[in-house]
């Protein structure tokens, strides 16, 4: 689920993840999984950011705070009767 899986997958992968934000290995994947199934719905927690930011910016990997929007379907414009 987006953005956490985009965000992981620039940054080396689920193990690079958890290492960087000091964190279980799961975490990053219950950062991917659906709300209910346990997961975050795609977010990544926001007391793990800031390492997140100051190690891609360290190792030159583009990764803005927008990075970590919420990811919304495109609005469908409603269809009239």
């Amino acid at each position: 689920m987006e953005p956490a899986r985009t965000i992981i997958e620039l940054l080396g992968g689920e193990a690079e993840v958890a290492r960087i934000a000091g964190v279980a290995i799961t975490a990053p994947y219950r950062w991917q999984a659906a709300k209910a199934k346990g997961g975050t719905g795609g977010m990544i927690p926001h007391w793990h950011i800031g390492k997140l930011l100051e190690h891609a910016a360290a190792n030159g990997i583009e990764l803005t705070t927008s990075s970590f929007a919420p990811v919304f379907p495109s609005a469908q414009p409603e269809k009239a009767a």
